[in-house]
């Protein structure tokens, strides 16, 4: 059902509820608002468009003096001022979700006003602002004229019966003329039939209104998105710098992982064992049978301390991972869980060593949730490759309610997955099944 500023699309409704929904759908603020867009775009087209054709024609012919540079840098400037608000207008009619453009980026070292002109002449953000201000005014007018034609005709001719008396009484005509010539051929709206015909006519307009006023407002979108809105290579920057931060926080927070397993498992036991060995070096003369047991309880906390670094080292990156792939990496990590684990892999070539290990680390955190909250009685892995993408899905008949959003563990994995250009899927309806599917780049 379309929401406020969401879009009424067909098919989107259950059949049951389709008929009402297009009845209403005329009558939804969304409609409304993209007619109100439509409406103060054509006031706004000639703003930027007298604005961008009076400074570029000025700047350009007086480019032969100094004077030209200047010009033409405050209407790159102006055009980017209207940018905010157009991008604004979108924002709060269209409900477009659109982010700021890239800035004037100026050199390192360089600052100062002549610094900050060149970087805008320079900016082919400035300048897209310029072609949207020449190439809206056009478009602005049709979708003008077109959208409040559309609407009138629709609304005029759907309450015609109410108002038809207008004529008659003000007019001294019996309704609408449909035309009329010299000759005293004329022909009006007047009888029942008429009236009602033209009703429906109208009627019928008005339920076409919606896909009309999105039909016009998409190409509004696409240009203030293409033109108004971050280049891809801004946004891929920022995407890429996004990724950089959560590889960044995702290895210091390993690293912490590691030094606090460290100093709380292993490191702990190994001084524990030095002072134990030192007493019994002390005993070893005065009681010997002492000093046998006190060296006897050192050696097993060396197999501890040897078990806990094993298991450390193999959450970091395990030696069957590297020397056999992933398949006999995962049988081993399946082996471990405390639910029955069917693994399938399906690789015809090993992926990438990082790919691989996010992969096994991937499994290995799915498999972990799945035995310690989903009480499942079985569990399914399976990994092959797709194009260029591996897929990863992990099955279990748990009682399901597993959800990204929730702040768990699948919200990090999902990070670190998205940090490499990867996707984690999970649909887990309450009562279970839960299905996680992870995409991986193959390099």
């Amino acid at each position: 059902m379309a929401t406020a500023y969401g879009p009424y699309e067909p098919g989107t409704e259950p059949r049951g509820h389709l008929v009402p929904t297009a009845l209403s759908a005329p009558f939804r603020a969304r409609v409304w608002c993209e007619f109100l867009y439509l409406m103060i775009s054509l006031p706004m087209a000639i703003l930027t468009f007298v604005y961008a054709v009076t400074m570029i024609a000025l700047g350009a012919g007086l480019l032969i003096t100094f004077l030209g540079v200047p010009v033409l840098g405050a209407a790159l400037a102006g055009c980017r001022g209207l940018g905010v608000v157009e991008r604004a207008r979108a924002r709060a009619l269209l409900g477009l979700r659109l982010a700021e453009p890239e800035p004037v980026l100026r050199g390192r070292g360089k600052r100062g006003p002549v610094a900050w002109l060149g970087a805008l002449l320079r900016s082919g953000t400035s300048w897209r602002h310029v072609i949207y201000a020449l190439i809206h005014l056009p478009w602005a007018v049709f979708a003008f004229a077109f959208a409040l034609s559309f609407t009138v005709y629709g609304w005029t001719s759907a309450t015609y019966p109410l108002w038809r008396w207008v004529f008659p009484r003000y007019l001294d005509q019996p309704g609408i003329q449909v035309f009329g010539d010299d000759h005293g051929h004329d022909f009006y709206l007047d009888t029942p039939f008429e009236t009602a015909v033209t009703c429906v006519a109208g009627l019928l307009v008005l339920l076409l209104t919606p896909w009309v006023m999105r039909a016009l407002t998409s190409v509004d979108r696409i240009m203030v998105t293409g033109l108004l809105g971050p280049s891809r290579l801004a946004s891929r920057v920022l995407e890429l710098e996004s990724d950089r931060g959560t590889v960044v926080d995702t290895a210091a927070a390993d690293l912490r992982r590691i030094e606090r397993d460290l100093h709380d498992g292993a490191q702990a036991r190994l001084v524990a064992l030095a002072m134990d060995l030192g007493l019994a070096k002390e005993k070893l003369e005065d009681d010997p049978e002492a000093a046998a047991k006190m060296v006897d309880e050192a050696h097993g906390e060396v197999k501890l301390a040897l078990q806990e670094l094993r298991d450390l080292a193999r959450g970091i990156h395990p030696a069957i991972l590297t020397d056999r792939g992933l398949g006999p990496a995962l049988s081993a990590l399946a082996a471990r869980c405390t639910v029955p684990v069917t693994v399938t892999v399906e690789l015809p070539e090993r992926p990438a060593p990082a790919i691989e290990g996010i992969a096994y680390f991937t499994v290995s955190e799915l498999l972990q949730n799945i035995s310690k909250h989903s009480r499942a009685h079985t569990a399914e892995v399976d990994v092959w490759r797709a194009e260029d993408r591996v897929l990863i899905q992990i099955t279990d008949d748990g009682r399901g309610g597993a959800d990204t959003s929730a702040g768990s563990g699948l919200a990090g994995l999902a990070e670190r997955i998205d940090a490499v250009d990867g996707v984690l899927v999970v649909h887990s309806p309450a009562g279970g099944p839960t299905t996680v599917t992870a995409e991986l780049p193959w390099r």
